[in-house]
């Protein structure tokens, strides 16, 4: 029998793919804006690469396309009658391919969007995550994850649901511009509840990128006992623009919406070499459960598992410029070539 999320955390890295809606946006199967994975039922076969695509780059973990669609994304888009089909279709694709391989298959829930501090709210959320989870424990997940909370008390009902379906957990938390969540607290504070409440790994995904994410993964880091997850966005947000919603260009009055969000992110993209340093200041920090959310891509991947230590299927096909015509210093290559080389 395959080992489990935790056994493997005790003995390395996890790492984990996510940021589906962007890549498949781009790709040109999912629309921007409402951000509904309807693609799991228009092109299964696309959903199903790209979970291949992550693996071959180095995921241990195979996700769910489950993100954003619960019962408040698809009333939206006028699609609630499919809820329970699209989350059983994007399980049973994640389940195939993870088989394929000994990737981690995880189930998905997420913020609703709906929560707030009042009974009736909390019931209908709560509501909400048991049809996920439920749907999720009849495909035989190894673990579920609930991603991108920005109030620790919807964090800790959607943990308690899984909880109760008796699935290990991890949970994490988004951070925007302030440094707090929108409970008031600070993230090494959210996650110590998270984790006292029983989330076997607890941490930050999306929102933010390497550089504005890693201080309050130290803070997470000192207040809990635990295994650590950190999942930023691919972006290179700084202090004072410290999430990708809130990074702005010179022209910015000319984009949709007068920002780069979620459109026209593309200056602000991180490169492979910047991605491996973070895997390597976050391994530092002792953070075992390491990925990407939006705005990731394969290569990416890649090099967050090499700079781990991995070697990956996809390491088949990292950069060698050695014999690249101008450029290459295998002696193979002609003199006129490095000569013209210096020309460009």
């Amino acid at each position: 029998m395959s080992e489990g999320l935790l056994e493997r955390l005790d003995k390395g890295p996890v790492i984990c793919a996510e940021g589906y809606l962007f890549e498949l946006e781009r790709r040109g199967y999912l629309q921007a804006g409402a951000f509904v994975p309807e693609v799991v039922l228009d092109h299964p076969e696309v959903v199903a690469q790209l979970h291949r695509d992550f693996v071959h780059a180095g995921s241990d973990v195979v996700e769910a396309f489950t993100y954003y669609a619960h019962r408040e994304k698809m009333r939206i888009v006028g699609k609630e009658h499919l809820l329970e089909e699209l989350n059983r279709r994007a399980l049973a694709i994640a389940k195939e391919v993870a088989s394929e391989s000994d990737a981690l298959f995880a189930g998905d829930i997420c913020n609703t969007n709906v929560y707030t501090d009042e009974a009736e709210s909390q019931k209908t959320v709560r509501a909400m995550f048991e049809e996920q989870v439920g749907w999720a424990a009849d495909a035989g997940v190894d673990f579920i994850i609930a991603e991108t909370f920005s109030h620790v008390d919807e964090a800790l009902l959607a943990l308690d649901v899984i909880k109760q379906a008796g699935f290990p957990a991890v949970v994490t938390m988004i951070a925007h511009q302030a440094d707090t969540t929108r409970d008031g607290l600070g993230f090494g504070e959210a996650c110590k509840r998270l984790e006292d409440a029983g989330a076997d790994v607890v941490g930050l995904n999306c929102g933010r990128g390497p550089e504005t994410l890693l201080p309050l993964l130290r803070d997470v880091r000192e207040a809990v006992s635990g295994h650590v997850a950190a999942l930023p966005v691919p972006y290179r947000t700084h202090e004072h623009q410290p999430s990708f919603q809130s990074l702005r260009e010179a022209n910015g009055n000319e984009l949709p919406g007068g920002m780069p969000f979620p459109t026209a992110l593309d200056p602000f993209t991180c490169n492979r070499y910047e991605i491996a340093q973070f895997a390597k200041d976050a391994h530092e920090l002792g953070v075992r459960y390491i990925g990407l959310c939006c705005g990731a891509a394969p290569h990416h991947v890649r090099s967050l598992a090499e700079a781990l230590g991995r070697t990956p299927p996809g390491s088949r096909y990292s950069p060698d410029m050695s014999k690249h015509a101008y450029f290459g210093t295998d002696k193979s290559l002609k003199a006129e070539n490095r000569e013209f080389a210096e020309e460009l």
